[in-house]
């Protein structure tokens, strides 16, 4: 009996021992794989861009507020770094987004010789964030312009009718939380939505007069909320010149006074332990392995709910939208 009360023991401490080890490898893979991005693969190496290089940052899909990339870039204002190419495939996003960035990079021009390039798009938002360079790049048949805002909400008054169902409510004033979409919106509200997209719109089409230096003739006529094709975009003053990054170093080379031998490194946008995506599949990945498949569901379902949360864009919009994309 004293025995099998040993053995029992035993292997108690055998297992809580193994538990230690399991627990202590899990943290030593996390480091070691967190580390190796870091520094193996271009994105981390970038976070030491030195002066025998230029940064390359990318902006892609919506934009909205970002507190991260503002850090990001302010972080590479105080880098080495002899230049900055900024490469922009968006259709915009919001306008208060759109405003950040464009600020940001503003401050980050003053630090830093600064060009854009036009992927495939820079609509709208996308286009606020261009207009911060003194000289955009883009394709002949990338897309660029939408000078344009707009405020877009759902409005379920026939549904509810069909219903049955009504939604009552005490306010303080007519105004307050109008338009709610439970009801016809009302002409003062629709007057007041008005005066918002209205007001945000002199602001756009202002930024864009004073930052491509147009006159008043030019700016109506780009700023009627269309887009405009690279090769139109140059006559229009939209765009500086034809071509892609190759022409955008030329440009700095020759305007900036940039050494015409110098790599272009990507620039990670986020903060260098601030972006746990790689770091919570590594740790996802990892526990897996090591046989903790509940807790690496947790952390992927995590990741999941963090994407879908940021799907919806608050707010005033400065955003294209094709025919058909609603």
């Amino acid at each position: 009996m004293s025995l099998d009360s040993d053995v029992i023991v035993d292997r108690r401490r055998i297992r809580r021992k193994l538990t230690f080890w399991r627990v202590v490898a899990v943290l030593a893979a996390i480091v070691a794989i967190a580390t190796v991005g870091l520094v193996a693969t271009p994105g981390g190496r970038s976070a030491f861009t030195s002066s025998n290089a230029i940064a390359r940052i990318n902006i892609e899909g919506l934009i909205r507020s970002d507190n991260d990339r503002v850090e990001a870039l302010e972080r590479l204002e105080k880098s080495q770094a002899a230049a900055v190419i900024v490469h922009i495939n968006s259709p915009g996003g919001t306008t208060a987004g759109s405003e950040q960035l464009y600020d940001a990079l503003t401050r980050l021009k003053a630090k830093k010789p600064l060009v854009v390039v036009v992927e495939g798009l820079a609509a709208s938002g996308g286009y606020i964030t261009a207009i911060a360079a003194d000289h955009i790049v883009a394709q002949q048949t990338s897309l660029v312009g939408s000078i344009g805002v707009l405020f877009q909400f759902p409005n379920f008054t026939d549904l509810m009718k069909t219903v049955g169902v009504k939604v009552e409510e005490v306010k303080s004033s007519p105004l307050k939380a109008a338009p709610n979409g439970f009801e016809p919106t009302s002409p003062e509200a629709r007057a007041a939505l008005d005066s918002l997209v209205k007001d945000s719109y002199t602001w756009f089409r202002g930024l864009v007069k004073e930052r491509r230096g147009m006159d008043d003739d030019l700016l109506e006529k780009v700023a009627d909320g269309r887009v405009f094709t690279g090769h139109q975009a140059v006559d229009l003053k939209l765009i500086d010149q034809l071509g892609d990054e190759k022409t955008a170093v030329a440009w700095l080379v020759a305007q900036k006074g940039v050494k015409a031998d110098l790599p272009v490194r990507n620039y990670k946008m986020t903060p260098r332990f601030g972006d746990l995506t790689f770091l919570r599949t590594a740790a996802s990945i990892t526990l897996d392995a090591l046989g903790f498949s509940t807790i690496a569901r947790q952390i992927e379902q995590a990741g999941l709910a963090q994407a879908v949360d940021r799907l919806g864009l608050d707010g005033m919009l400065a955003l294209w939208q094709p025919a058909g994309s609603n």
